[in-house]
């Protein structure tokens, strides 16, 4: 079995669907999960959450989500994540802000995993960016593995009771392969489909081998000049549309 992990498409159709192509050419494709921020700061928040549900995704909710119901207000977003947020909304239909609204915040996909947006601790808001962060998310992980989203830099935990500090926290390059073992819990994030912000423009995702007991993190170019041309014409945020190119 051989899943497809994304998070934080952010309305980014063009990204979402090269990730899906990209991740179908090393074979099939029988789950897809989808870590919140599906919508947010891109230009067809609609396409991408019609997308998903064509994919049969297991989704989850994050901030953006949140935001673009009015179930959480903007008041802590900068001005341009504000501004998208508040145009996000007014391009939903009825029955997508009610699809988002009925997303849970944390899920078990299978057995050994638990998915969540941020972290276990602040499902929908915080980062998990640090050691602190990463600490109070495993003292409430039950699964043997999660994977969280939210920072859009690919990531991975690995708990270590050795350690003063409880864990080890590493950056994952393009092609990082991590075995899942029975020896260390592990925490795991796939970096953004369609925002990324590493330094690298081409969208992130990972594959999660059930066979192989892998996950593998890809990266992928795509038209990210045809997304900042449909963010043009929708009249969002200059520094939405500039941060495609260089992947902050």
């Amino acid at each position: 079995m051989r899943i497809l992990i994304v998070s934080d498409i952010h309305a980014n159709l063009t990204a979402l669907d090269t990730v899906v192509r990209d991740a179908e050419a090393g074979g099939a494709i029988d789950a897809v999960w989808s870590l919140g921020d599906n919508v947010g700061y891109g230009p067809q928040p609609a396409e991408c959450l019609s997308r998903l549900r064509e994919l049969k995704a297991t989704i989850i909710a994050g901030n953006h989500d949140r935001a673009a119901t009015g179930a959480m207000g903007v008041e802590e977003f900068n001005s341009d994540a504000a501004a998208a947020a508040l145009w996000t909304r007014e391009h939903l239909s009825d029955d997508d802000q009610a699809f988002l609204d009925e997303l849970p915040e944390v899920t078990k996909p299978v057995d050994d995993f638990t998915i969540v947006h941020g972290t276990l601790k602040h499902p929908v808001w915080e980062y998990l960016y640090s050691y602190e962060a990463a600490q109070g998310h495993l003292e409430l992980q039950e699964t043997p593995f999660s994977f969280v989203g939210h920072t859009h830099v690919p990531m991975l935990v690995v708990e270590d009771e050795g350690e003063p500090r409880g864990c080890e926290l590493y950056r994952l390059d393009d092609g990082a392969v991590t075995e899942l073992t029975d020896k260390a819990r592990l925490v795991l994030n796939p970096g953004s489909a369609g925002q990324p912000r590493d330094g690298d423009p081409r969208a992130s995702y990972a594959i999660y081998d059930a066979g192989e007991q892998t996950v593998t993190i890809k990266r992928v170019e795509y038209d990210f000049e045809e997304t900042q041309k449909l963010m043009r014409d929708a009249e969002l945020p200059a520094w939405l549309i500039d941060r495609l190119k260089v992947g902050r």
